[in-house]
């Protein structure tokens, strides 16, 4: 045991002394935040940039319906030709010309008109403006047939349908898919540091293998308290880095964006919206209002702890086995035949547990995928926002997909400790899975 410890300490402080390391934890908090702020500063600038858009309307069906708007805004050219008021568009750096030609009926005159511009038009400037006529048409075919604009509206109102739990709580549209991306970034953390840290114990098994200084510390240490101390070690390593990072990057991203004076709600705003979310509320403050008091319903602490159930199990699984492949070969090229069939149900994972949990969480594709253990630990989490119990994971699948995991992380670290003990004194061939298959049996 106290071997265990020495070598567990001898791995996080090899880590965190580094120069990478120490550089990397330092670093990617600036680059991140950096970015974020690039962002959000130029999405602001854009955002505030107003388009200009002139209109020859020749016709005699529209007169005021070219309202403007904060990012855009018309102006309207008289007694000219169009020609003539082309060339004074692009004279004047305008965004576009809208003409609309004088024809006998409104039909005519909508197939037509002609958005002129320099270059491809945006779609949202396109939208606005289709929308006028698609109204201007509506209005138009009503008054045909005998229905007046204001008994279309009548008729035409919008609808939503009220749900309710039965325990008698008003529930709304897109909170599970609110839900379903809240514990996607769970999952998808997990997934990111299996690759990241896995490599990384996998590197560092490599390394003391071809510089031989495994045969000095295999002689007084056994291969199991070895690969179990490099696993602990990196992992630590691994949380301290992350730790950094988040409270570094927060803490700049807020000093950041006070100082350029940057709205953080800049980066959601104009977003589409998420699949199945509400928009019959009246307005977006109140929308906001409304999910968010949703996301603080949702049982943090109870995410949080089987975060750190699912991290570390899964974790522990995964590096097993990038430190049995890191065993197997002798550099890092050779890795690339066995790394990618790990990956793959990790990537299954995250985008199966989506399509999934989001279309159907407690369907027998989600269930099926969060009691398999090499994507429990990402699409289980992805199902946890819902609670558990009525309505949410039912309990015995919760129990049965930690027990499964315990069960394979046993298994694989004896598999991976069997592969460890041959492959690490194994010099200058290059294994084959048929190989690695005869070490299990020695």
């Amino acid at each position: 045991m106290n071997k265990l410890k020495l070598i567990i300490k001898r791995e996080y402080l090899a880590k965190v002394r580094n120069k990478s390391f120490v550089v990397m934890t330092f670093l990617s908090p600036i680059l991140m935040v950096g970015m974020v702020v690039l962002i959000a500063y130029l999405t602001q600038i854009n955002n505030t940039e107003k388009r200009v858009i002139a209109v020859l309307n020749e016709s005699d069906f529209f007169s005021n319906e070219f309202l403007s708007t904060e990012t855009t805004s018309y102006v309207n050219f008289k007694d000219i030709s169009l020609e003539v008021a082309k060339d004074s568009t692009v004279n004047l750096q305008y965004y576009g010309l809208l003409y609309v030609p004088h024809k006998s009926n409104l039909k005519k005159v909508a197939q037509g008109t002609v958005f002129y511009t320099k270059e491809s038009s945006s779609s949202e400037i396109l939208s606005a403006l289709e929308g006028v006529f698609q109204d201007r048409l509506r209005e138009e075919n009503l008054r045909e047939i005998g229905v007046s604009p204001k008994e279309y509206a009548s008729i035409n109102s919008a609808f939503a349908l009220n749900t309710e739990t039965f325990k008698g709580e008003k529930s709304i549209k897109g909170v599970n898919e609110i839900k379903a991306i809240i514990g996607g970034a769970f999952g998808y953390l997990i997934m990111m540091f299996i690759i990241i840290y896995g490599g990384f114990v996998m590197r560092s098994v490599i390394e003391e293998k071809t510089s031989r200084i495994i045969e000095v510390i295999i002689s007084s240490v056994k291969p199991f308290q070895l690969m179990l101390g490099k696993i602990i070690g990196t992992s630590l390593a691994g949380i301290t880095q992350f730790v950094i990072w988040v409270v570094s990057g927060l803490i700049l991203m807020l000093v950041a964006f006070a100082i350029f004076g940057i709205d953080p709600n800049i980066l959601v705003e104009g977003q589409n919206v998420v699949p199945g979310v509400d928009t019959s509320i009246s307005t977006e403050g109140e929308m906001f209002e409304v999910y968010f008091k949703e996301v603080l319903k949702l049982p943090w602490l109870l995410l949080i702890f089987f975060f750190i159930i699912y991290f570390l199990l899964g974790y522990l699984i995964y590096s097993s086995i990038y430190a049995a492949i890191g065993a197997a070969v002798d550099n890092e090229t050779d890795t690339q035949q066995f790394i990618f069939p790990v990956i793959i149900p990790l990537m299954l994972a995250i985008y199966v547990g989506f399509f999934s949990v989001f279309s159907n969480p407690h369907g027998p594709i989600a269930v099926g995928f969060s009691l398999f253990p090499l994507t429990s630990p990402i699409v289980m989490l992805m199902r946890l926002p819902s609670g558990i119990g009525e309505g949410g994971v039912a309990l015995w699948q919760l129990i049965l997909s930690i027990l499964i995991l315990v069960i394979t992380f046993v298994a694989i670290v004896w598999f991976a400790a069997k592969i460890y003990r041959i492959g690490i004194l194994m010099y200058g061939k290059k294994p084959s899975y048929k190989e690695i298959f005869k070490w299990l049996k020695y």
